[in-house]
């Protein structure tokens, strides 16, 4: 079998391989998407870094390729979409480089305190400037950190060391796992107003992106310093120049930029701006451990069929996957569900699998709800493989049981998140022989809505022309409806309505609906 390795790993990562029987590793390197289509014929499998994007383009070209290995967190340069359609597994290494981003984001902290960067550049210069670069001490200070993951999490034990007070937010992270780790749980207002520094640890999402603006700025205290070495794009670069020149900001920290290299030299010739070139993972230990990581996920892989950190891929044999597919299918979308209609801080996640889905092995289905579930806080991290442990990891309770007692349906799978703020559930089945998945019931209310595409959740008034004004005005905006259900326990009392459109809605359109005066809640939800 082939493989290619088209960026440099760690010669570590390269012996091992090296030293596998049956395997040809070739490596070249800096092959531009031309080249690449070019050489990727008759390989196996593509190890990459992230100087390799692997387009649909390369996908295509490829004639023979089982699986893609990322060294490193991030799959942003492997369209996994296209990989997915072409059966091509994706893997990726989450662990290998959490100690050294952790370390490299407390470095920042502790060089943002002190303008350490600036004290040097100045001397060099031959100055002997002690006033200029007066800092503070981190002792007291109150550290907010946007996102305890793995990072995260290290980042604050570090704080903890130097006796910061930590307010971590992450809706994903429990009281019991927060006292473990020894921080508070805060909102993200609270941490904009009342922290000292803040630093984030979130992928980038829809939610994530600008997540630091003008308009959280705004809220925070005079003096506020920020650090990011998780993704470019969370910090509105325009936005924090603006607040480094009014000195609402006193300084910030950046390893990550909108675009790399970045395009915002006003920013980055800041005199309060600390800015490294991505260096977050870039450690002899950490380059050695996700070399290694991945070389031996392809072995596993290609030799025994064993399937480690795929993004894309379940973790079982063929015959297997065809009996688990739908339930697997239906699972994931019923978690996709309950996480964009649920509120507040998740502790406990119930799924329950009913009549003929307690004859079969469930927990791939059970990992596929939980991933569901996490896809919109973690979409690069949490996969079928990994999403019970990411959740468990965060102090979130995931029971999972089987009945065979036949309700309404004969097959059925009913789930439920608790949070701080409630209790919320979703049961779905099948029909025509599990080929038409179906969502059933939404918080007590009796439904029977596809799960696919776009969806309104809408909970509105039950009063005679509610129906009506939403069509008008989804009709106003071009806006096509599909497929409409309403549940209700009694006339004229609240109504859930699930409306299944043809495209997403915008804000705006979002904002007229919720305007209307029988409308409570109305929110989009993609599946």
């Amino acid at each position: 079998m082939k493989i290619l390795v088209s960026d440099p790993l760690s010669e570590t990562g390269m012996a091992f391989l090296n030293s596998q029987k049956g395997f040809e590793v070739v490596v070249k390197t800096g092959l531009s998407e031309e080249a690449l289509c070019k050489e990727i014929r008759g390989y196996d499998a593509l190890l990459v870094r992230s100087g390799t994007t692997v387009t649909a383009k390369v996908i295509e070209a490829a004639d023979s390729l089982r699986l893609i290995g990322r060294a490193g967190v991030g799959v942003d340069n492997v369209d996994v979409q296209a990989a997915t359609k072409r059966g091509i597994i994706v893997m990726n290494t989450p662990d290998g480089n959490t100690i050294s981003t952790a370390e490299h984001s407390f470095a920042m902290l502790l060089a943002l305190s002190r303008n350490i960067p600036q004290a040097v550049s100045s001397m060099r210069k031959g100055e002997w400037d002690r006033k200029s670069f007066k800092g503070v001490e981190l002792h007291g200070k109150i550290l907010g950190v946007i996102g305890m993951g793995r990072i995260g999490t290290e980042v604050a034990k570090r704080a903890r060391a130097f006796n910061m007070v930590v307010y971590a937010y992450d809706p994903f992270l429990s009281e019991e796992m927060a006292k473990k780790f020894g921080v508070e749980l805060a909102g993200k207002e609270k941490i904009f107003k009342e922290a000292d520094f803040i630093t984030v640890h979130t992928p980038l999402t829809d939610d994530t992106r600008d997540l630091i603006n003008n308009k959280s700025i705004t809220l925070m205290k005079k003096g506020v310093r920020i650090i990011n070495c998780a993704r470019g794009g969370i910090v509105n670069e325009n936005d924090l120049l603006a607040a480094l020149e009014s000195g609402k900001i006193a300084g910030a920290a950046l390893d990550v930029f909108e675009t790399e290299p970045p395009s915002n030299p006003a920013l980055i010739a800041h005199p309060k701006l600390i800015a490294t070139p991505h260096l977050g993972a870039s450690t002899t230990e950490a380059q050695e451990k996700v070399a290694i990581d991945v070389a031996k996920q392809v072995v596993d892989a290609l030799h025994h069929g064993i399937i480690n950190n795929a993004v894309n891929a379940p973790s079982a044999d063929s015959e297997l996957l065809k009996v688990l597919k739908p339930y697997i299918v239906l699972s994931e979308k019923l978690g996709k569900f309950l996480s964009a209609i649920a509120s507040g801080r998740m502790q406990k996640i119930n799924i329950l699998f009913g009549g003929k889905a307690a004859n079969h092995d469930v927990s791939l289905p059970s990992a596929a709800f939980v991933e569901g579930v996490l896809k919109k806080a973690f979409p690069e991290q949490v996969n079928i493989v990994n999403a019970v442990h990411l959740a468990t990891e965060r102090g979130i309770r995931v029971e999972q049981a089987k009945s065979d007692t036949v309700r309404d349906y004969a097959d059925y799978i009913s789930a439920s998140v608790e949070t701080n703020e409630g209790t919320f559930s979703v049961s779905g089945t099948f029909f025509s022989n599990r080929n038409e998945p179906r969502i059933i019931d939404v918080n007590g209310y009796y439904i029977n809505a596809q799960p696919y595409g776009t969806l309104l959740y809408v909970i509105n008034k039950d009063l005679p022309g509610i129906i009506g004004e939403m069509g008008v005005l989804l009709g106003k905006h071009g806006i096509n409806i599909a497929d409409m259900t309403v549940g209700r326990h009694r006339p004229g009392d609240i109504a859930l309505t699930l409306i299944n459109l043809d495209q997403p809605v915008s804000d705006n359109v979002l904002t007229e609906l919720r305007s209307l005066e029988k409308i409570i809640e109305a929110k989009q939800i993609i599946l």
